[in-house]
């Protein structure tokens, strides 16, 4: 009989959860586009305004490693100390919706682009917040040092991109609905036969500052040495290819002196084009996330590169730190 007839699920999880939308916050879309930012504008990828008395940041891990943008090449390199690399940098004029700290208007990026296999995985990365009236007045670094051939892995290189913020409203990923809730929300989740549904839900997938982490992964939120969940600072994803289009989430704790700061790379679930176009030029193969590295030394044969993952993955954990601030 028509009565009987299941009801289709609902389009969205709006729909099926009018609770849902009074999780929204508002974020902050940086909305990237190639180009070339000076050191006083907002970028992904650009020249930052970093002080001369202040030396540029190494990594030095012993276990860094590369294939290089040779597509031949199946041997890992492992570099000695390199530099890092400007990621993003962000004046509080262009992003009123991010709360700085006391005294400071400028929060910057930088990390190893080299795949780090111990402790976060993927990326290593640094922050720093400052004041931009004193950096400009005690002077620039003159030259920032760059990486050369085998010391980055081309999926953890931005192209140099100016930024258009726009505010949007972000909402909670499916994967990230709060615990209590999500007890009474799971019937309403299950479908008419019996299995539990995965709506669309209203969380931006994309590089963006506040709001909610845009996580493909089961959420993990980190928390700091005192026990608070730390707040979702600024996510970057989809615009830097990060193993297999993953992307990662920077997360501090406004609670505790020091702001503390921590991350989460979260690699997605659905693998990509295997071809693209490199920072060369040249087609470029779009591999792993960062597999889990064998005992290989230096100079010895691996197995071919393997393809982009398409099986959940968890979460990469590490300890927090202690943000950097510009201390003259």
């Amino acid at each position: 009989m028509p009565g009987d007839a299941p009801e289709l699920p609902a389009k969205d999880l709006r729909t099926l959860i009018p609770e849902y939308a009074g999780l929204a916050r508002e974020t902050t879309l940086l909305t990237p586009e190639p180009g070339d930012p000076g050191v006083r504008e907002s970028s992904l990828g650009g020249k930052l305004l970093w002080p001369a008395d202040e030396p540029w940041p190494y990594c030095a891990q012993e276990d860094h490693w590369t294939y290089g943008s040779d597509l031949r090449n199946h041997t890992e390199i492992v570099p000695g100390a390199v530099p890092m690399v400007p990621i993003l940098q962000l004046f509080a004029r262009d992003v009123p919706g991010l709360e700085f700290p006391e005294g400071e208007d400028l929060l910057q990026l930088v990390w190893c682009a080299l795949i780090h296999e111990q402790d976060p995985g993927s990326v290593m990365p640094q922050l720093y917040w400052r004041n931009e009236a004193e950096v400009v007045a005690g002077g620039l670094l003159s030259e920032i040092p760059e990486v050369s051939e085998g010391e980055y892995d081309e999926d953890n290189m931005p192209e140099p991109s100016t930024l258009s913020p726009t505010t949007a409203e972000d909402c909670p990923r499916w994967l990230d609905l709060p615990k209590d809730m999500w007890e009474t929300w799971e019937p309403r989740l299950r479908s008419p036969t019996g299995g539990s549904m995965r709506p669309p839900d209203s969380n931006i997938i994309g590089t963006k500052v506040g709001g909610r982490p845009a996580w493909t992964q089961p959420a993990d939120w980190p928390g700091c040495e005192n026990g608070h969940r730390m707040e979702h600072l600024l996510t970057i994803t989809g615009d830097i290819q990060l193993g297999d289009c993953g992307g990662v989430s920077f997360f501090h704790c406004r609670r505790c002196p020091g702001l503390p700061w921590d991350w989460r790379f979260d690699c997605h679930r659905q693998p990509r084009p295997v071809e693209s176009q490199g920072r060369s030029g040249r087609a470029q193969r779009w591999q792993r996330p960062a597999g889990r590295r064998t005992d290989h030394g230096v100079g010895t044969a691996r197995q071919p590169r393997p393809q982009p993952c398409s099986l959940p993955c968890p979460g990469k954990r590490r300890s927090s730190r202690t943000a950097t601030w510009n201390t003259r």
